[in-house]
C-alpha cells in the first residue's frame, strides 16, 4: 500500500520533470508522458467517450504541458491535479466544438432518468471545475497563490501576509483584484 512518503517523492519527481520541461527537456516531457498517460487518457476518454477523439485530445495535452510548463507552480497545485486540469478543459474544449458525446436517452432501456440527469451534472460539474482552473491559470503567480492560500487552505489575511512575506495590505490588495478578474473571467467579460 502507497505510505504519504512514497506520494510526496512521487510529486516531488514529477514537479521536478515538469521543471525540465519547462526548460525544453524532450526527454523529460517523455518521462512525464510515461508516468501521467494512462490517467491523462482516461480523463479525456471519461469526457470525449470516443477513443479516437481521446488519442487526439491526449496528443493536444502534451503539447500543451510542453508550452505551458514554465506556468506550473507547485505551491498552487500537485502536478497530477495541474496535468489533469489541461487534460480535463481539453477534452472539454474538444467536446464544444466537436458536438457534446452522445448520452444514452432517458426512459431507455439502457439507463433512466437519474443516470441520465446525472451524467448530465457531472458533466457541468467538470465544465464549471475547469472554468475555474482556466481563470485561476490567467490570474498573476501571486494572486493565484494568494487566492489558493485563502480559499482552498483557509488561511486568514493575517496568515496569508505572514506566509507570503507581504504585507496585509498587498495580500488584502491581491485577493481582491484577483477576484474581481475571476468574477469577469467567469461571466466571460
Amino acid at each position: 500500500m502507497p505510505t504519504a512518503n512514497n506520494d510526496d517523492v512521487r510529486r516531488a519527481e514529477l514537479s521536478g520533470l515538469i521543471a525540465r520541461v519547462a526548460r525544453g527537456d524532450r526527454r523529460a516531457l517523455n518521462a512525464v508522458y510515461d508516468r501521467t498517460s494512462a490517467k491523462l487518457y482516461g480523463v479525456c476518454l471519461q469526457i470525449a467517450r470516443d477513443r479516437d477523439a481521446a488519442d487526439d485530445i491526449l496528443q493536444s495535452v502534451y503539447l500543451k504541458v510542453w508550452n505551458r510548463a514554465g506556468r506550473f507552480n507547485p505551491d498552487f497545485a500537485s502536478p497530477i491535479t495541474w496535468l489533469c486540469a489541461i487534460a480535463r478543459n481539453t477534452a472539454i474544449d474538444w467536446v464544444r466544438k466537436h458536438g457534446s458525446p452522445a448520452l444514452v436517452a432517458p426512459g431507455t432501456a439502457e439507463g433512466g432518468d437519474a443516470g441520465f440527469d446525472e451524467a448530465l451534472a457531472v458533466m457541468a460539474a467538470d465544465e464549471d471545475r475547469a472554468q475555474i482552473f482556466d481563470c485561476l491559470e490567467a490570474l498573476s503567480p501571486q494572486q493565484q497563490r494568494a487566492i489558493t492560500l485563502a480559499f482552498f487552505d483557509g488561511l486568514s489575511h493575517s496568515e496569508l501576509a505572514t506566509t507570503m512575506r507581504t504585507p496585509l495590505g498587498t495580500t488584502k490588495s491581491w485577493i481582491r483584484r484577483g477576484l474581481l478578474e475571476l468574477r469577469g473571467c467567469l461571466q466571460g467579460d
